[in-house]
């Protein structure tokens, strides 16, 4: 195998791991995780095989939303912990080769934030055209808004100069004018203090949502004028800095947001439409939707890539298929209206929705690190925590961490349950059944199994690095995969459905003496004469088959 130099775009074949400090672990018992917490478990993440760490809003917030309503981009929240302590954890992630990227909430800010306030003194401030006016209100629709239900449109009259502001996404969370020269200057301030302070890039929230079209300073492309700023000057400032952006949108248009041929704007998106489509392929117990998507998916230039995901920290999206094949994830997932979310998502983790199946909840695990690009686990997917549907909205999926099945509040905090952040996960998902310190000591438990999954897939930069072609298959219920990258081959199999079978194989394209060597079982497969081969595959079952040539001198 060719050795490429690779080192520059780290986030190719990372780890990547999402948390919430408030919800992560209590370490001064005031009920609210802090950064201290975050630093006494980087030894936990770094034994799973985390290498990124992507922390959600860490700002002083207005309460609306959070921690994504920022009221000063340059502190930490109190309870948090001071900047002191933000810095102290980044060193300790470092120290285990852990990188740290950060939210960057630019879209809007609070309504509470000074440059706000200053805004509303008079229609004459020099903080006015930091967001978005209009002296009249045009006709709105709850649809037009990132939340229908919650707000009844993205215009607000503003009581002190009789105008309206506009906000995307709710009312106190008024949206700023990045077509303004002095906001984006703010922006680079701000980013380039973060990256002093020893992050490795950002996480971008609502991108396509960053300038608005209904700003009269808006044209085509300006968008994508300022993103290719953004990352010109983060590449300035640290040439390996991150840009992992939230684009949920058709894949014709994510290109556009990877900067196209130039590959100059984000280096990293998610693919929400994959995700979307395998989702209706558990529900349908057919891989088709999920085979087609992949295929769908633009090949990118070497320096992009996509991030791969089973669910995120908001409600899980289902808005890009068509209204019956929702209505099927509905049934299949989330029958109960409480479980449902604005119309079109679900507000549950993945265990509670298969029932606690582990050959499908594997299953999934398995296709999630093998998917080509990157993988980003939710904090809490390692051990299969649930939600609990009596928070409200996109809470539900946020609880605080589960530690311990018989420490109070399952080890998160020792602060009276009622100072909790949020309420814990309740039922057979919650802390009792569902926790770290027993599945540490349990070698069938599903925590060895992802800490499997993501040190396998750091051996395997063909899963990262490598093109991948999906492999039409006469059984509908089988993802075939291939990946290569270099000299180097895979082949990966998930069975999507309920019924054992047989997988015939015809590899006539490889050398002669070359076999598969199973990177999860001692089950190696030789390939006859001919280059064909009959797998074995159990209901719900995956494999991951080094293709390995004569000579091949890599570890199993």
């Amino acid at each position: 195998m060719k050795i490429t130099d690779t080192g520059d775009l780290w986030w190719k074949t990372a780890v990547v791991y999402c948390l919430d400090v408030k919800t992560f672990l209590d370490w001064n018992d005031d009920g609210v995780g802090d950064f201290q917490g975050l630093a006494q478990r980087m030894d936990y993440l770094a034994s799973l095989g985390v290498t990124c760490l992507w922390l959600m809003p860490l700002h002083p917030s207005g309460g609306a939303d959070d921690g994504y309503d920022p009221t000063d981009f340059y502190a930490v929240d109190e309870r948090l912990g001071s900047l002191g302590d933000f810095v102290e954890m980044v060193r300790v992630a470092r120290d285990r080769g852990i990188r740290v990227v950060i939210d960057l909430v630019v879209q809007h800010t609070s309504s509470k934030h000074p440059w706000f306030q200053k805004s509303r003194e008079s229609k004459e401030s020099p903080f006015r055209d930091f967001y978005i006016w209009r002296t009249d209100c045009p006709p709105q629709s709850p649809s037009e808004s990132a939340f229908p239900g919650d707000e009844d449109g993205v215009w607000d009259r503003d009581d002190a100069t009789g105008e309206y502001f506009r906000h995307q996404f709710y009312r106190r969370e008024p949206d700023l004018n990045l077509t303004n020269p002095r906001v984006r200057d703010e922006i680079a301030k701000l980013a380039g203090f973060w990256l002093e302070l020893g992050i490795s890039g950002f996480r971008v929230d609502a991108v396509p949502f960053l300038i608005s079209g209904e700003d009269p300073n808006a044209s085509a492309g300006e968008l994508h004028s300022y993103l290719r700023a953004l990352r010109a000057f983060l590449s300035r400032r640290q040439g390996d800095a991150l840009l992992l952006g939230e684009v949920n949108l058709a894949r014709e248009d994510q290109v556009e947001y990877f900067g196209g041929d130039d590959a100059d704007e984000l280096n990293m998106q998610f693919d929400f439409v994959g995700m979307q489509a395998m989702y209706l392929a558990l529900a349908r117990k057919n891989a088709e939707p999920l085979r087609e998507a992949l295929k769908g998916r633009p090949k990118l230039i070497s320096d992009s890539q996509w991030a791969n995901f089973v669910r995120n920290h908001d409600e899980l999206t289902l808005d890009k298929l068509t209204d019956a094949e929702r209505e099927e994830v509905f049934a299949a997932f989330g029958p109960e209206e409480r479980m449902q979310a604005y119309g079109r998502g679900l507000r549950r983790r993945l265990p509670p929705m298969l029932d606690g199946d582990q050959r499908r909840i594997r299953m999934v695990y398995s296709l999630l690190f093998a998917l080509p690009g990157t993988p980003v686990l939710f904090y809490g997917e390692e051990i299969g925590m649930g939600e609990n549907l009596d928070a409200p909205g996109r809470m539900a999926v946020r609880p605080p961490m589960q530690w311990s099945g018989v420490s109070p509040n399952g080890g998160f905090s020792n602060a009276d349950a009622g100072r909790l952040i949020a309420p814990m996960a309740e039922g057979a998902f919650g802390p009792k059944q569902v926790n770290v310190e027993d599945q540490r000591t349990d070698p069938d438990a599903l925590l060895p199994f992802i800490t499997r999954l993501t040190h396998r897939y750091r051996e395997c930069p063909e899963l990262g690095w490598g093109d991948a072609a999906v492999i039409d298959h006469p059984n509908p219920a089988v993802l075939l995969m291939i990946h290569q990258w270099d000299d180097s081959g895979m082949i990966t199999i998930h069975n999507f459905g309920d019924e054992d079978l047989e997988l015939d194989l015809d590899l006539d394209w490889v050398p002669h003496g070359t076999h598969l060597a199973d990177l999860f079982d001692d089950h190696d497969v030789d390939l006859g004469e001919d280059g064909t081969v009959s797998l074995p595959l159990e209901a719900y079952g995956f494999r991951w088959l080094r293709i390995s040539t004569p000579g091949d001198r890599r570890l199993k």
